[in-house]
């Protein structure tokens, strides 16, 4: 079953924690992160991508 990946851009800080600890699933465009896929069917380092957002910016559903 596929997982979804949600970047609250209203939320985001753009400190760039995903994107450093998920580099294949997260890009930092214009100050701001986003999911280079929105579903993913397994899941690799975007759990950890999701506890390392300091103001819980992203969300694994």
């Amino acid at each position: 079953m596929a997982q979804k990946i949600v970047v609250d851009q209203e939320k985001c800080i753009g400190c760039g924690a995903c994107a450093s600890t998920c580099e294949g699933s997260f890009e930092m465009r214009d100050g701001k992160a986003f999911a280079v896929k929105a579903d993913v069917e397994e899941l690799t380092c975007e759990k950890e991508a999701e506890s390392v957002c300091p103001v819980d910016a992203i969300s694994v559903i």
